[in-house]
């Protein structure tokens, strides 16, 4: 069984590198180990550093603080609204620091010290940079861990969540210990010349753009409606212009060497900068742009709510939604979903708009399990999940705890049929990009709806 475990958690791990939260690092990667890593050999130590801390944060995170906490807690922490902000200044430092109007380095006390024992100091550097990795693409691979350890708990393994975290971080930290150690590889090429500080801008203009969507995650989880979808995109589209003229040499940044002739990397790049600001004005005006659904917020957080886009808010509230199932004799469609949940929100722009009769055909209930809507404090409770206590204080803690103790799941998005009387209609439903395999699945629903025939007996609701 904890080899199965393993495969599964090594299984996620590849499939969490190609999910939208863990691209973005990798530039991030490359430019802290272009800094710290002068020669291939150097790289090469650092690169096996990296991976080592990598797996010994997931390991250690993932088993011990869910062991202690709950198996959502990890989860909850990279939908920290705070913490998404403190993330996007650190993004927005880094990303000025790489134009070059600063350097961030550290006191000269620290400095003394660290060439006295350089490689505690690097390691320190190192442990942060992997912890950085782990904590911002958590709301991608969140899911992934949620599954994995609530599969491993199921399982009855004592061993389990350590190993399935095991076989998850090798996957992750295999590539990205390449990642580290290239910049080794690249310092070392004879005359680097000013290309190099080129790489950097053009990184500081990639963490800009990604740097946006920390931001973007503290405004829907806290509802401040500063960021809605117009204004994203809008900002996107002024930053891949500026990255265009910048290629094209029209903008110089202060270490910037004079460009005499546009090469062909150049202009490509340039070429494809204008082309992603043409797209993203295309989807500022309104139509779907799936390239980078999960991105920008839902089309629904918008300048104009009202708009006749084709889509509308769904219900927020199970209640409410169940009584109108009722009402309209309807089946109900639940939605366990986040504020900054990505794959929630490729789903909601990529598959729904595609099976649009069949999402009619349901009465929706979307329920965000980040929701900081607080309720009153005499109905706040304590509940035993499978892996330890939570507290329930909001709405999203509310919803967190619906998923768990009754359809037996924490990973967003999930997907639940129930007739109007609350038993369920189909199997569950995760992540499925598959749009025929999605819309078999809610005609499968609406059939056995029609046909009076329940996937089970139980009325879940009665959990």
């Amino acid at each position: 069984a904890l080899g199965i475990i393993f495969l599964l958690g090594l299984a996620g791990g590849f499939f969490a590198l190609f999910t939208p939260c863990v691209f973005p690092m990798i530039p991030l990667t490359v430019s802290f180990f272009t800094k710290s890593s002068k020669t291939k050999g150097e790289g090469i130590k650092n690169a096996i550093l990296y991976a080592v801390s990598i797996i010994a944060i997931y390991v250690l995170l993932g088993s011990v603080v869910t062991a202690v906490f709950g198996v959502s807690a990890l989860y909850e922490m990279a939908t920290n609204p705070y913490l998404n902000l403190f993330f996007f200044a650190i993004f927005v430092v880094f990303a000025i620091s790489f134009f070059g109007y600063f350097e961030i380095t550290l006191p000269a006390a620290l400095v003394n010290k660290a060439d006295e024992a350089s490689d505690k100091g690097g390691l320190i550097g190192i442990f942060f940079m992997a912890l950085t990795l782990a904590l911002v693409s958590f709301s991608c691979t969140g899911p992934i861990v949620g599954s994995v350890l609530v599969d491993a708990g199921s399982r009855g393994e004592l061993l389990g969540p350590i190993i399935g975290m095991l076989g998850f971080s090798v996957a992750l930290a295999v590539p990205f210990a390449f990642f580290a150690a290239f910049p080794g590889y690249l310092n070392a090429m004879p005359s680097s010349g000013g290309w190099l500080n080129t790489v950097k801008v053009v990184l500081g203009f990639i963490e800009l753009i990604f740097a946006l969507k920390f931001f973007s995650n503290a405004d829907m989880v806290m509802q401040w409606g500063l960021l809605p979808r117009e204004v994203f995109l809008g900002i996107w589209v002024i930053l891949f212009l500026a990255l265009a003229i910048y290629l094209l040499g029209k903008i110089r940044f202060p270490h910037d060497s004079p460009l005499k002739k546009l090469s062909p990397i150049r202009l490509g790049l340039a070429v494809l900068s204008f082309v992603a600001a043409g797209y993203l004005g295309y989807g500022l005006m309104g139509n779907p742009i799936p390239l980078v659904s999960g991105f920008p917020p839902p089309t629904f957080y918008s300048l104009f709510p009202n708009s006749s886009d084709g889509h509308h808010r769904p219900i927020a509230d199970l209640a409410a939604g169940m009584a109108l199932a009722e009402k309209e004799n309807k089946p109900v469609l639940i939605d366990f979903t986040g504020w900054s949940c990505v794959n929630c929100r490729k789903m909601e722009e990529g598959v729904w708009p595609q099976v649009p009769d069949l999402i009619d055909d349901y009465v929706l209930v979307s329920l965000y399990v980040d929701e900081r809507v607080p309720i009153d404090k005499d109905l706040h409770f304590t509940y035993e999940s499978p892996i330890g206590t939570k507290k329930v204080k909001n709405v999203g803690n509310f919803w967190n705890y619906l998923e768990v103790d009754c359809f037996g799941q924490v990973s967003q998005p999930w997907y639940v049929l129930l007739d109007d009387d609350g038993s369920l209609l189909a199997e569950m439903k995760g992540y499925t990009p598959n749009v025929a395999e999605y819309g078999a699945w809610l005609q499968k629903g609406i059939d056995n709806y029609k046909s009076k025939k329940k996937f089970l007996d139980d009325d879940l609701s009665s959990n």
